[in-house]
């Protein structure tokens, strides 16, 4: 019996409680979070890995159904679980960052297309970074990872004294801004070879003042920007993979610490 009269089987209610935390780094992780993700399918993910984290974790959730410490843990749950996600999904904000400062200072600002991940309208040359991203995270087994994270949060993280201190929410305010500092890194490339050539044109710009700036000045960037992505795309690919590495570590660290 859980309160108001009301019986459920203990087993499922102990499912159902640890899926809350499990639906919630789905929810805040990037590629489970994807809108393009079917509810559904999210909820059969949480369910099987809420049986994985039962088999290894005698979890036992709060007795009664309607109660205030039944609300405060469940909220404890979704806690923990947004910010497991979130943390990863902070550093997949770093292509769209380099997306556009590059695509700024290609003349590419004004294309757009609609992003898979939120749903949301963003640069076109931002899909191909995230696309790219998202490759490596699962050639680099993320998604297992995360969900290994989330099962031994049990550990460092047991119903009940699953609040997030201040410690750990400092930790996610600093990492944000990792988010920043390798978008700009990633854009480093492309974006000094760019900001030389605009350089460049704004000295031409002053000696023949009759010159179109518009019609040499954003088919040169263009061409530039193109064959600058070509060519240190492949250094561009080895840093999205230290991205990648950094966000685990940093959600490794959220769940031990």
């Amino acid at each position: 019996m859980l309160g108001f009269g009301l019986s459920i089987e203990p087993q499922l209610w102990a499912l159902v409680f640890v899926m809350i935390r499990v639906g919630a780094a789905f929810v805040a992780a990037p590629v489970f979070g994807a809108v393009g993700v079917p509810l559904t399918v999210r909820v059969a993910l949480s369910g099987a890995v809420g049986v994985l984290v039962l088999h290894a974790h005698p979890v036992t959730p709060p007795a009664s159904l309607f109660g205030v410490a039944t609300v405060m843990a469940v909220t404890a749950e979704a806690l923990v679980g947004l910010a497991i996600g979130f943390v990863i999904q902070i550093a997949f904000a770093a292509p769209l960052i380099a997306s556009e400062l590059i695509g700024g200072s290609m003349g590419l600002g004004f294309s757009s297309s609609v992003d898979p991940q939120n749903g949301r309208s963003s640069p076109a040359l931002g899909q191909f970074f995230s696309i790219m991203l998202t490759l490596l995270f699962l050639s680099l087994d993320g998604h297992l990872v995360l969900v290994e994270m989330i099962v031994r949060s049990y550990d460092a993280l047991p119903p009940g004294q699953a609040w997030m201190g201040a410690e750990r929410l400092k930790a996610i305010a600093i990492f944000g801004g990792y988010a920043f500092a390798a978008g700009l890194l990633l854009a480093l490339p492309v974006g000094f070879l760019l900001l030389c050539l605009n350089l460049v044109v704004g000295m031409i710009s002053r000696s023949a003042p009759s010159l179109n700036l518009f019609a040499v000045g954003l088919p040169m960037s263009l061409a530039v920007g193109i064959v600058a992505l070509a060519v240190s795309f492949p250094a561009m690919g080895d840093y999205m993979l230290v991205i990648v590495r950094e966000s685990l570590q940093a959600a490794d660290r959220l769940v031990l610490s």
